[in-house]
């Protein structure tokens, strides 16, 4: 292909500056990342903010490859006809291809009183504004923390580490991902903390008021602060576009990461759903989609036919305050196994993790292509071959 490429990037996460900075493997490539904020914000850190351990933030320059330039603005459209996006300032920047990587953010529920009574940790703004709030609550005053996956239990065990009376509404099983072994001991650090865990069916939340939540089976839970975890949402820029995406708003692929209605877009991270089958949302999956998306648009400038997305899965870590965390093992297909790394040597692993997941970002600025991650190859082509004869419904780890 002769020429300068112009490859626009929406979206400084994970994925996207993974995404941009391998892209610079090819000289005639030039890439922008269009971001909303001037930092990155690694966002397996939000908790951490929230208890004041850390900052939230990393400088761009530490993660984005020299070439790279960086437009600090939201999109306010994509004008795939045209091959523009379209600024929030009013400006706009042309691109010959697109990476689609604007990520997730706190989910929208329908239960009354949340946008009014709840705060949320889904992004840096939030996470400020939570920790602001909880500091400004007089001492002994509890926290009701609803939703027992990652960030919940995250949140919760940093808040009751910093001596704060937290209650955390499960809305179901106290993490669901996690092994029963696992699970046990997340319910036995939970108690060292003196967090009071509610879960079961009973325990969905139906109301939230400026000093109580609601349960299904009847129960009210008071306290002077609300945290929403539960669950995660998508910008709808896509949809607002006039591109296919699926129920929740994720921009629809093909197995290569490219959209189902215009092979110039790829996507990747959280807002992606390849064939309709989107992965688990994490930082480490954001991580390798925007490494396939960058390797499918190189694949096309180079005029070979893009490889299918494959990847397998490791773990996932969680952690209970600074001293102790839980390491889970899992199987390739994402399934959690009996093994798990607990305790103090769990803690160093789950901070091990986090600075992984930056340094991914920084090797890859310095030498594009450098990120490789394990693969399964079979798993995932059985999911999709048994959905298309019907044999079976999609896996809830899959989603």
């Amino acid at each position: 292909m002769g020429g300068n490429t112009e490859v626009v990037v929406i979206g400084g996460g994970y994925a996207g500056v993974m995404a941009a900075n391998r892209l610079t493997a090819r000289d005639d490539v030039t890439v922008t990342v269009v971001n909303p904020r001037p930092s990155f914000v690694p966002r397996l850190r939000l908790h951490q903010v929230v208890g004041g351990s850390h900052s939230g933030t990393v400088r761009y320059e530490e993660v984005l490859a020299d070439r790279v330039r960086l437009v600090v603005d939201s999109v306010a459209r994509i004008d795939v006809h045209a091959r523009v996006v379209v600024l929030e300032s009013g400006a706009s920047v042309g691109y010959d291809r697109l990476v689609y990587a604007v990520g997730s953010t706190g989910a929208r529920p329908a239960v009354p009183g949340v946008a009014e009574h709840a705060h949320q940790v889904a992004e840096l703004e939030s996470a400020e504004r939570l920790k602001t709030a909880v500091a400004a609550l007089p001492a002994g005053v509890p926290v009701t923390v609803v939703g027992a996956g990652p960030t919940g239990i995250e949140t919760a065990a940093e808040l009751a580490e910093g001596g704060r009376p937290v209650t955390l509404v499960c809305g179901g099983v106290l993490g669901p991902y996690l092994h029963p072994r696992a699970r046990r001991s997340a319910a036995r650090r939970f108690a060292a903390l003196g967090v009071t865990v509610l879960d079961g069916p009973g325990t969905k939340v139906t109301e939230v008021t400026a000093r109580a939540v609601r349960l299904a089976d009847g129960r009210t839970v008071d306290g002077g602060l609300t945290v929403w975890t539960a669950g995660f949402g998508v910008p709808d820029l896509a949809a607002r576009s006039g591109l296919s995406t699926d129920a929740e708003g994720r921009l629809l692929t093909d197995e290569t990461l490219t959209s189902v209605d215009d092979e110039r877009i790829v996507a990747a991270g959280d807002c992606s759903a390849p064939s309709d089958l989107p992965f688990r949302m994490s930082a480490y999956v954001a991580g390798c989609l925007g490494a396939h998306a960058a390797d499918t648009v190189l694949a096309r400038l180079a005029g070979v036919r893009p490889e299918p997305v494959d990847m397998s899965f490791n773990a996932m870590c969680l952690s209970f305050g600074r001293r102790t965390a839980i390491f889970q093992i899992a199987h390739k297909d994402d399934r959690a196994m009996r093994i798990y790394v607990g305790g103090r040597a769990g803690a160093k692993l789950k901070e091990l993790a986090c600075t992984l997941s930056v340094k991914h970002l920084t090797e890859e600025a310095r030498e594009p292509g450098a990120h490789s991650w394990p693969k399964d190859g079979g798993h995932r082509p059985r999911l999709l071959r048994e959905r298309a004869v019907g044999t079976t419904d999609v896996p809830e780890h899959a989603a």
